[in-house]
């Protein structure tokens, strides 16, 4: 079985030649990554719907940042899916806290990571100037408030408006959690083990025969508070094994998902949200895929995939071996890459080495592509782009704890 393979691993050449080009990207799911948004104006609102259309739309769900299945923490910051993935919904990075906690700013996460006092992970836009005092004042006095949509609300049938994973994502970690969203406030008594359901295919990618597999949650619960509008069915605990996983929530039969008016779900889904035919009732259906890594990664694989395509590439970690970076750091061949990594001093922090044998945690190269190297170089590589994948850093962490063998 294949390992799994992150694109996010961009150059550092990037970073070094066209930092006026990388604009800034907010978040508070924790994780994120630089994208090719705009710092927001000053003034506006303290209200969801101007938040969404001067903050997260136009700074923080562009490409390379908090949109679609890449997002960073599974956080999308889109029209679509924002309040649905922020409002009392736990941080994928400190569960205890919820994104947004309403009426509660300095418990929500989302300030945590703007502010920068979160305790894990760099502060948000990530490489990026602050977002000023007088924005992240407003999107406080929002939570403080209440945390309200103000959106008007469709008197249609109750639909799905998103979902995440995204439908048909390929994922190499199992999820956290299943979220769905819906454009209208549910009826939260009618979202349940009977209504919110997830399946194994039992290894045959398909679904409707005798080796289907239920997964059974830890809970399922709606978002807290006034007008719920998500639902999660939560995984904690929950071991996945590779499969590919169909979601339904449902608008049919003798249980089904209903508004607070009791209209079904308008579910059928045909591959765009929102869900429906325009009348209510009808399942929704969606899949995605679980691959994760099987085998010890070895350099060799790691080059062949990661530093290889990726970091020598476009001149950045292409050598010769010296004291500039990047350049000095050659990554060009496994060899190479070996002679460059382990037990060689950083040359930012030489009490460090970039790759300590059997201790990922004290080896710079792991510090720098989790984020947690110390100031004043602990920028998170890749430099203004995603976050790696964790599966992708967990094979890198394995190596090195395997010995960093050539």
């Amino acid at each position: 079985m294949k390992l799994p393979i992150s694109p996010a691993f961009k150059p550092l050449i990037l970073a070094v030649l066209l930092p006026a080009a990388l604009a800034a990207c907010g978040g508070g799911g924790g994780g994120g990554g630089g994208g090719g948004g705009t710092m927001p104006p000053t003034t506006f609102g303290p209200n969801f719907s101007e938040i969404q259309s001067n903050v997260f739309t136009p700074t923080c769900a562009v490409s390379g940042c908090h949109q679609g299945a890449g997002a960073p923490q599974g956080l999308r910051l889109d029209a679509t899916n924002s309040y649905g993935l922020l409002v009392n919904v736990a941080s994928t990075e400190v569960p205890s806290i919820l994104r947004v906690a309403p009426s509660d700013p300095d418990n929500s996460y989302i300030i945590q990571k703007l502010e920068g006092t979160a305790s894990v992970g760099a502060r948000m836009p990530l490489n990026q100037g602050a977002l000023s005092s007088t924005v992240i004042a407003t999107i406080r006095q929002w939570i403080t408030d209440g945390a309200i949509d103000d959106r008007a609300t469709s008197a249609d049938p109750i639909r799905m408006s998103s979902l995440s994973p995204v439908p048909g994502s390929a994922l190499t970690a199992p999820p956290a959690s299943i979220i769905a969203m819906f454009d209208r406030e549910l009826d939260v008594s009618t979202v349940n083990a009977n209504t919110f359901i997830l399946e194994g295919s039992g290894g045959d990618g398909t679904f409707g025969n005798a080796n289907d597999v239920a997964i059974t949650a830890a809970s399922i619960s709606t978002a807290a508070g006034a007008a719920p509008m998500s639902a999660t069915f939560d995984l904690s605990g929950v071991a996945l094994p590779d499969d590919t996983y169909r979601v339904r929530l449902l608008g049919d039969g003798a249980s089904f998902i209903m508004d607070i008016d009791a209209q079904a779900l308008d579910g059928e889904f045909s591959g765009t949200f929102p869900s429906g035919d325009g009348v209510q009732g009808g399942d929704f259906e969606a899949t995605f895929t679980l691959t994760t890594a099987t085998a010890s990664p070895t350099l060799d694989y790691i080059q062949a995939t990661l530093f290889g395509p990726t970091c020598a590439a476009a001149g950045c970690h292409t050598g010769p071996t010296g004291g500039v970076l990047p350049s000095g750091m050659d990554l060009s061949d496994a060899s190479a890459s070996f002679a460059s990594l382990v037990g060689v001093s950083s040359i930012q922090q030489p009490a460090l080495s970039r790759v300590a044998a059997g201790d990922p945690d004290n080896s710079y190269l792991v510090q720098k592509i989790e984020g947690t190297a110390p100031a004043p170089n602990n920028s998170r590589m890749p430099f203004g782009q995603p976050a790696l994948d964790p599966a992708v850093i967990d094979n890198i962490r394995l190596w090195i704890s395997n010995g960093a063998n050539q």
